[in-house]
Order: structure tokens, then sequence, then C-alpha cells
């Protein structure tokens, strides 16, 4: 399906910092519930994430993430996840988008 690109850039795609990672036990599919930094114009963000094949939370904090911010907020069971942060799938899981360089948090991708 293509879309008209004014669709495309009302997507709201930042970079952010995982500042804390932590198990997410009640989820139906293995998760954890991640807090993201966006910097001072968005503050902090919680997303939840089925990213637990490759990534432990230890090894997520200080990891640099995009990452849709404009959807609105989810219920996923007792937890509110407030962004889409962004992956692709490969055979085992899902592999985190990241910037190749440190870049500040809160910038838009464009």
């Amino acid at each position: 399906m293509i879309i008209p690109f004014n669709v495309f850039e009302s997507i709201d795609i930042r970079i952010g910092t995982i500042v804390q990672a932590e198990i997410f036990p009640e989820a139906k599919k293995p998760a954890y519930k991640l807090s993201i930094d966006f910097g001072e114009s968005l503050g902090i963000k919680r997303s939840s994430a089925q990213i637990t094949t490759h990534y432990s939370p230890q090894s997520l904090i200080g990891k640099q993430v995009l990452a849709v911010v404009n959807l609105g907020s989810r219920q996923i069971g007792p937890f509110i996840s407030e962004v889409l942060t962004l992956g692709v799938h490969d055979e085992q899981g899902v592999i985190l988008l990241t910037p190749d360089k440190k870049a500040p948090n809160g910038a838009r991708m464009f």
C-alpha cells in the first residue's frame, strides 16, 4: 500500500536513551518495560517491548533507540505504553533500531 508523503511526515519518530528496563511478567509474550529519556521537550516515556531474545535488561541501559512518540498510549495488561519502540524481526526475535552515532535525546527522524 502506498501512502501519501504527508501521512509519513505526520509520524513523529524520535531518538531516546533507555534509562530503565525491567522484566514485564504480566505480558502475554516475553517483554520488558522500558523507560526512555527523550530529552527536555518530551521527557521520559514508557514502552513495552518484546525484545527479550537479544537483550537483557542490563544491556539496554544507556542504549539509544528510535520510537514513534505520537501514536497515543496503549494499555498492555496493567502497563501503559506511551511510545512504540522500533525494531525489526530476525529468526530469533526483535532487533532494536538504533543510531550508529550518539544523537541528542528527542532529535526527530526526517
